[in-house]
């Protein structure tokens, strides 16, 4: 193969990545912090490690930490951003086991039938590429209704809480079932998937991990009957759960609904 063949190739392959790379995390520089201290959320609007949009304040439709059984709100004013990423510039209080979460209210994008379909494939959702292929309609256009609800888990100082397991209420959520902050590498963490507040069995569910700059990628996840996966953490670094539930709408103007969920925290 020809290297100008190899450049083009390559070249696509970005622009396919980017164009479907669209996640939406919370992450630190550390997920491990000191009591009173002040720390920043990034808010990566893209992949993992590298956001391609800020969100703006105006697009949230919440935003909590929650610490000791007890939830605050940050404000507009905790709030900045740049051309690329937003962030959430915070202030810890006692030791504890944080959770932050964030919220975002709906849009709409259209998409070509190409397009759709590669993000079907690319982000975890083959049940929905998989009716599209079965009803005819892999060269039919998308209109999708989306929203983003997303969570992390901080450990500030030695004392661990029950914090983690806090169920925030957002259209669809991860809930872990340990504390992470107990685990150790090669431990396995179940992690409950919730719909409306209600679990979510057979979901998709993409894991990875960040460890030295480097994304590591774990097998694909399907949630059992009861809404829970099982991730065994094969390493340390910064570790992201997630998972997108699309439904199909009855409706000529609007064909599917998606809720996307992530939730994020560290091994040492």
């Amino acid at each position: 193969m020809k290297k100008q063949t190899i450049f083009v190739l390559t070249l696509l392959l970005s622009l396919v990545a980017s164009v479907f790379a669209h996640d939406l995390f919370l992450k630190t520089d550390s997920y491990f912090l000191e009591p009173n201290s002040k720390f920043t959320v990034q808010i990566m609007n893209g992949t993992f490690q590298a956001s391609e949009g800020a969100v703006s304040f105006a697009r949230l439709n919440d935003l909590s930490v929650v610490t000791a059984g007890k939830t605050t709100h940050p404000l507009e004013t905790d709030f900045t951003k740049n051309e690329t990423t937003a962030f959430m510039n915070l202030t810890t209080g006692a030791a504890g086991t944080y959770v932050i979460g964030l919220s975002t209210k709906t849009r709409e994008i259209a998409l070509k039938a190409e397009e759709f379909n590669a993000y079907l494939k690319e982000d975890g959702l083959p049940d929905t590429l998989e009716e599209r292929r079965k009803t005819g309609e892999l060269e039919k256009d998308a209109m999708e209704r989306y929203a983003k609800h997303v969570k992390a888990i901080l450990q500030v100082g030695k004392k661990q809480t029950d914090d983690y397991k806090t169920v925030l209420g957002y259209p669809v959520e991860l809930v872990p079932q340990q504390n992470p902050y107990k685990l150790k590498k090669g431990g396995t963490i179940e992690i409950l998937c919730l719909k409306d507040g209600k679990p979510l069995a057979g979901q998709v569910v993409l894991a990875g991990r960040e460890e030295k700059g480097k994304l590591l990628i774990a097998p694909e996840l399907r949630s059992d009957q009861n809404g829970l996966v099982k991730v065994r953490l094969d390493g340390t670094g910064k570790w992201y759960v997630k998972f997108i539930n699309m439904t199909k709408l009855d409706d000529p103007s609007l064909n599917y609904e998606s809720k996307w969920t992530t939730l994020t925290f560290e091994i040492k």
